[in-house]
């Protein structure tokens, strides 16, 4: 095992929930936490290279719960007072797609991928095979519900969009912890 993976294999990093977000303010602990996974955007770095910034980490609420899920990450009101897997939950309650959101989240870590916002996309997820600076993102997903509509006017403009960023668009259909997934593959007839 290299220094690398032995410290990652007992990463433990505590951060502070600030609005709608999640900062690890400790250089040493948001250094470790990207360069174990990806997880968060150092403040101020728009296209990290690698571990190499000098200050706080932004996690979002997807990513804090699912290390604090997993004994990673503590995370704290700005009083100090710590807060657990529910008070989380209970911080994205407003959020009605926070619960799928997170399921696909946690179904694509689980897989291996690596998994960062994908706004600038157009999605809600942009998928990684190694990692950001590593490999381009090959797959743009966005997530939908059983009960969603499908509009074809979106399905076209999903496709046409992924496909100008030379990525594959994939559907990711929720129900509960279970995630089905439809990737669309444009061709010439």
């Amino acid at each position: 095992m290299d220094v690398l993976e032995d410290k990652c294999a007992s990463l433990k990093a505590t951060g502070v929930l600030i609005g709608d977000s999640v900062l690890v303010i400790d250089v040493e602990q948001a250094r470790l936490l990207y360069s174990c996974g990806y997880y968060g955007q150092p403040l101020d770095v728009e296209k990290p290279r690698g571990a190499s910034f000098n200050g706080p980490l932004r996690l979002s609420l997807v990513e804090s719960l699912y290390l604090v899920e997993n004994g990673i990450l503590t995370v704290q009101r700005p009083d100090g007072s710590s807060l657990g897997v529910e008070d989380l939950r209970s911080a994205v309650r407003g959020n009605p797609r926070f619960s799928m959101l997170y399921n696909i989240y946690r179904d694509l870590r689980e897989r291996g991928f690596v998994v960062r916002s994908g706004l600038k996309f157009g999605g809600d997820f942009a998928v990684y095979r190694l990692g950001p600076g590593i490999d381009h993102a090959p797959f743009i997903i966005h997530a939908y519900s059983p009960e969603d509509a499908m509009d074809p006017v979106e399905i076209v403009r999903a496709g046409r969009l992924s496909h100008s960023v030379r990525k594959k668009f994939v559907f990711a259909i929720a129900r509960g912890r279970d995630v089905n997934y439809l990737m669309i593959d444009w061709f010439k007839p």
